[in-house]
């Protein structure tokens, strides 16, 4: 790990820190922090990381000031101490002398009505964002209920057409055989039509039988005589 820190015991001053103890400012190896867990059991001890490379203590972390914050530059948007904005340059000193310095407690205030607003800004923002989802999902709803209402206007539509057709192939079917029956085919006709051939038959017998009697007779009285019946 790039710029790793070490443990702040002297006796591990070369193994490096692999947890940070906020209450006591102390960086510790894991034999360090076991012995820590025993005598301080409420403290906030932090697992260092390859993300975190450093971790807020209070102090300046340019090379050998070691201060307390106190100051912070707005130009560079950065917390300083009082060697980085004194008046004497060289070694780390003097990087800020020349920016717009104020305390932090100052601009801790500014920040503060900063962060409120955004936070505000933010709420609108989500609370905008709920309730054009809401509205969303209204009008999908909506939405569903009308394409369901359509289609069962539709189905209701065809139903009825369907029955519709239905009633009405069963009146022409009913039409075409009353059509047929009564300008093709009648009963009677069927009936006598059964009888012709014996009638026919009948007649035929009769004129063998007249010419017979008229070749065996000659007799023209006789023959217009039958001829007549």
């Amino acid at each position: 790990m790039e710029n790793q820190r070490k443990c702040s015991s002297k006796k591990h001053s070369e193994i490096n820190a692999i947890y940070y103890c906020q209450e006591c400012k102390l960086y510790m190896c894991n034999k360090c922090s076991n012995y820590h867990s025993e005598l301080f059991e409420n403290h906030n001890k932090y697992e260092l990381d390859k993300e975190i490379k450093e971790l807020f203590t209070g102090l300046c972390e340019e090379e050998n000031h070691k201060i307390k914050y106190q100051f912070f530059c707005k130009d560079h948007n950065k917390l300083c101490c009082a060697a980085c904005i004194s008046k004497i340059k060289g070694k780390g000193n003097g990087q800020h002398t020349d920016c717009n310095v104020c305390y932090i407690e100052e601009v801790k205030e500014e920040k503060k009505n900063k962060l409120n607003e955004n936070i505000k800004y933010l709420q609108d923002i989500y609370n905008n964002i709920e309730n054009s989802i809401n509205e969303l999902k209204k009008i999908f709803e909506s939405i569903n209920e009308n394409k369901e209402e359509v289609k069962m206007k539709i189905a209701k539509v065809f139903t009825t057409i369907r029955n519709s057709i239905n009633e009405r192939e069963d009146e022409l079917l009913l039409e075409v055989d009353s059509q047929f029956n009564n300008l093709f085919f009648k009963e009677e006709i069927v009936n006598k039509s059964e009888k012709l051939p014996n009638e026919i038959k009948l007649s035929l017998e009769k004129g063998k039988l007249i010419n017979n009697e008229w070749n065996n007779n000659d007799s023209d009285i006789e023959y217009i005589k039958i001829k007549n019946h």
